[in-house]
């Protein structure tokens, strides 16, 4: 099998606006041919996708899901750029799909970007930690000890942001590889932009009482 250099990699990506890891896949696949890699991609409708990115996507619909008999409640919103395409069922579709997963895989951040600054230095800093302090790292140097800081830290991202999880009804792709997909099908740009994940008595501390007292002070038994 060809070598696939960052370079090939790179200019794949700027010929057909494809995401890096959507081109390294198809350059893998076509052994390194640049032609059969452009026409993997346009097969799986992955080429222009990324080029799309940058229209304005100001219509959309927000969505909801409700799971366990009312015990958790999500709601998303997922713009695109015509009302049209809002209205559709495919469209329809990935709102409910994305409101879906994240009920089920407890994102925190829609993507990487909003993943505050002080919030990634401590999950870093915990990661530097936890490196150091395996014996099976003791005699590890520091560029080995960055890389396993790094790679730590991209689990922390598959864990807590939403485009980097693992789509819970395919985890062979990303929720980022979903949204990829739906932009290339569809022609417009799709992005989530926000959600909420609502748990019954999150936060609330519960009550302590003995449930036995609680019943008998109700019916009058305590007096």
């Amino acid at each position: 099998m060809a070598e696939i250099t960052a370079g090939a990699v790179k200019a794949l990506r700027e010929k057909t606006g494809a995401g890096m890891l959507e081109c390294k896949n198809a350059l893998s696949e076509a052994n390194g041919n640049e032609d059969q890699a452009i026409e993997v991609l346009r097969k799986r409708g992955l080429a222009s996708a990324k080029k799309k990115e940058g229209r304005i996507a100001a219509e959309g619909a927000v969505g909801s899901y409700i799971h366990m008999g009312g015990k958790v409640g999500v709601l998303v919103e997922v713009n695109c750029e015509t009302d049209f395409v809002a209205r559709t069922e495919e469209f329809q579709q990935l709102v409910k799909d994305v409101a879906m997963h994240v009920a089920a895989a407890e994102p925190r951040y829609v993507s990487r970007q909003e993943v505050a600054a002080e919030a990634l230095d401590k999950e870093r800093e915990i990661a530097r930690a936890q490196a150091k302090n395996d014996p099976k790292n003791a005699n590890k140097p520091d560029q080995v000890i960055d890389k396993i800081v790094e790679g730590r830290l991209n689990k922390f991202y598959e864990e807590a942001v939403l485009l980097d999880q693992p789509f819970v009804k395919d985890p062979a792709k990303t929720v980022g590889d979903l949204l990829t997909e739906k932009i290339a099908n569809i022609k417009e740009n799709i992005t989530i932009r926000r959600f909420a994940r609502y748990k019954m008595g999150e936060g609330l501390e519960k009550r302590a009482d003995d449930f036995g007292s609680e019943v008998a002070a109700l019916s009058g038994g305590g007096q």
